[in-house]
């Protein structure tokens, strides 16, 4: 390349930067108003600034998803249920992620049966619902904890309220104090009021992000008390009694219904792998269920339903309203 062709690359370059270095200091700078966007009350925004990190850390590829899906109906709700999981994701990866699971779990179903389409289909489709399986399990876990964690908040904010503290302050102090995950979102609660949300608004993006009976409960009566006045301090140890009994209670069904979960479990998972290990030991042998027709796939499919049924009717039994 000749100096003169050389230079005129450089600084063709340099204009190119020039240029954009402009444009870009004459677009409104709206870093103030994202911040406040990750706070605000309305919940398409609230749940698209909840993906702020991941979308700082996102692909091309998750890029072009989460523009795709915007706006989008099921984008939103899985929106929705990856906040409540307390999974820094977009829908983008996330469904990034079901697709790599599709393709992986297609992938062992050739390892263990390249013969059979169906077998193939059937681990890709299982690898497509292994993520929401662990969503699920999530949101129950976290929900779980954040119950559990109700009866000591209420203590608290009681105390704090006693001593003479304000509502907001008094949940300040709780967020300091207890552990996760209800000190991170009696956090986010806190600072949406201190930029100027109101506790009615912030209480509700909080029940949005966290579906829980009791925390309805105590949102309720939070915002009928500074409606109406009333000692809130009172109310709030009523409603501790009331949810400390619930969960003494939950917790002496779940060990009277353990046997039944177990039984549960090993109906579903027992046939399944008894299945995997035969065709281990004896791949011919499970192999004619697949290859032999309808006689085979009608066992299969009667299984299947079988395990299914027997799954619900349990869950349905051992799963009590307290």
């Amino acid at each position: 390349m000749s100096p003169q062709t050389l230079a005129l690359a450089l600084g063709g370059i340099a204009l190119l930067v020039l240029v954009v270095g402009v444009v870009a200091s004459l677009r409104p700078n709206r870093e103030i108003e994202q911040r406040l966007e990750q706070f605000a009350g309305e919940e398409k925004r609230d749940r698209q600034s909840q993906d702020k990190e991941a979308r700082q850390r996102s692909s091309p590829l998750t890029d072009s998803l989460n523009r795709a899906l915007a706006g989008r109906g099921f984008a939103e709700d899985l929106s929705t249920q990856l906040a409540r999981a307390d999974l820094k994701m977009t829908a983008g990866e996330f469904i990034a992620v079901q697709v790599i699971m599709v393709v992986f779990g297609g992938f062992i179903g050739w390892l263990l049966a390249a013969d059979s389409i169906v077998f193939i289909l059937l681990t890709a489709v299982f690898g497509f619902f292994v993520p929401r399986f662990l969503i699920g399990s999530r949101q129950r876990a976290r929900l779980k904890a954040f119950n559990n964690q109700l009866g000591d908040f209420l203590n608290l904010m009681v105390n704090g309220l006693r001593a003479g503290y304000s509502p907001t302050q008094a949940m300040e102090a709780v967020a300091s104090e207890l552990p996760p995950p209800l000190s991170i979102e009696m956090g986010r609660v806190v600072q949406e009021m201190q930029i100027g949300l109101s506790q009615e608004q912030a209480l509700a993006n909080l029940l949005r992000r966290v579906k829980s009976d009791d925390l309805d409960l105590i949102i309720t009566a939070m915002n009928v008390q500074r409606e109406v006045g009333g000692n809130l301090a009172e109310i709030l140890e009523n409603i501790s009694y009331t949810i400390r009994e619930r969960v003494r209670i939950k917790g002496e069904i779940s060990v009277l219904t353990a046997q039944g979960r177990i039984t549960m479990y090993v109906i579903v998972f027992l046939p399944i792998a008894l299945t995997l290990l035969l065709y281990v030991i004896n791949r011919q042998y499970i192999s004619a269920l697949f290859t032999s027709g309808f006689c085979g796939w009608a066992m299969v499919v009667c299984a299947g339903l079988m395990i299914a049924s027997g799954y619900f009717i349990i869950r349905r039994i051992v799963s009590i309203e307290v």
